[in-house]
């Protein structure tokens, strides 16, 4: 993605009246995300060691910051990408029934990252993951939980208002789902991105289900790590896949803007059938590999919601750095300086 200057910027708060912003979207949005999913607030790491399979590796092809340890003869540790199966192996930690589940502060360095409007090389975001019985493992119930979030983001986004009347509202009432496959034979013409952007524009927020299986074109919509989210086993609608994102309109930038991505994790056996298909089964013998395939983990749900970009959204904002603390190129403080976007 290019970096995007909007025809007519306007800024809604100058930046020391952002900063207030900032905090109180925070505090106001895991305070209804918690009291919404059931979840308790646990002190995450911000690296772990590299042999031990708890760091995301993403789409497989981004390097993750690493540095030796001294103390540990060496050995590597690595600035995790995000939580995704950490979480899951302190719900076990802490024998969190089902029904209930932790929430953290995530915090990230992406260094192969595009840096643009939405994109940094500082990531932030609220890790969340919830114990569920193996009933619970269907469409039905990761629809119920997006409905959820998004209802926890409806209400910030109101809060928004209550403190900002000139930053009206956006969101619509309700969410609406989509599989990535139906996306695909409506438009098949276009790439992923360029769907996404269709969707997002006519009905304002979706939830975008199937992220990671090959679809009908031999192509996956996107990229998607074969160890945490489930996106091969079949669901209720006939397509493949028990994860997605929250993908919303964004009306500054005129595109659309991913908020969450988050699913229903694997199981033993669709953790076996992702690692097949990818062709990297030598994982199982890392250490959160084989507990999960021991069956030693519970079944649960969980996700990731970037703090920066729904402040961005919220505060309708043109560039995530105008809600964060990052380094950008010169020429793109230059560019954003010259449209009245004021990067921290």
């Amino acid at each position: 993605m290019a970096l995007i200057i909007p025809r007519k910027y306007n800024q809604k708060l100058l930046p020391e009246t952002t900063e207030v912003a900032i905090k109180m979207i925070k505090d106001t949005f895991q305070r209804n995300l918690s009291e919404s999913l059931g979840l308790r607030r646990v002190t995450a790491p911000l690296f772990v060691l590299a042999d031990t399979g708890f760091n995301d590796d993403l789409n497989g092809t981004e390097r993750a910051v690493a540095f030796p340890v001294k103390a540990l003869g060496d050995q590597k540790a690595e600035v995790v990408h995000s939580l995704a199966k950490w979480k899951r192996y302190k719900l076990m930690a802490y024998d969190i029934a089902p029904g209930y589940g932790l929430y953290t502060d995530m915090n990230a360095i992406r260094a192969d990252e595009d840096l643009d409007n939405l994109h940094s090389l500082y990531v932030d975001q609220w890790d969340w993951e919830k114990t569920i019985e193996e009933k619970d493992r269907n469409l039905p119930y990761l629809k119920a939980t997006v409905e959820k979030i998004y209802e926890a983001i409806r209400s910030t986004e109101r809060h928004v208002f209550a403190c900002f009347p000139h930053i009206t509202p956006r969101l619509p009432e309700k969410i609406t789902f989509i599989h990535t496959e139906e996306l695909l034979k409506r438009y098949p013409d276009l790439d992923s991105s360029q769907r996404e952007t269709m969707a997002a524009k006519e009905y304002g927020a979706i939830f975008l289900i199937g992220i990671g299986a090959r679809l009908s074109n031999g192509k996956p919509h996107d990229g998607r790590a074969p160890d945490y989210d489930d996106w091969i086993t079949p669901n209720d609608d006939g397509y493949k896949g028990l994860n997605g994102d929250i993908i919303v309109w964004d009306s500054v930038l005129e595109r659309s803007i991913e908020l969450s991505s988050m699913g229903i994790r694997v199981s033993p056996e669709s953790l076996r059938s992702q690692l097949e298909e990818r062709g990297c089964l030598d994982r199982a013998d890392l250490d959160f590999h084989r507990r999960l395939l021991a069956g030693e983990l519970p079944y649960s749900v969980g996700g990731g919601i970037g703090q920066s970009r729904l402040c961005m959204f919220l505060l309708q904002k043109a560039h995530i750095g105008e809600v964060q603390a990052s380094i950008w190129p010169p020429e793109q403080i230059e560019r954003c300086r010259a449209a009245g976007i004021t990067l921290m």
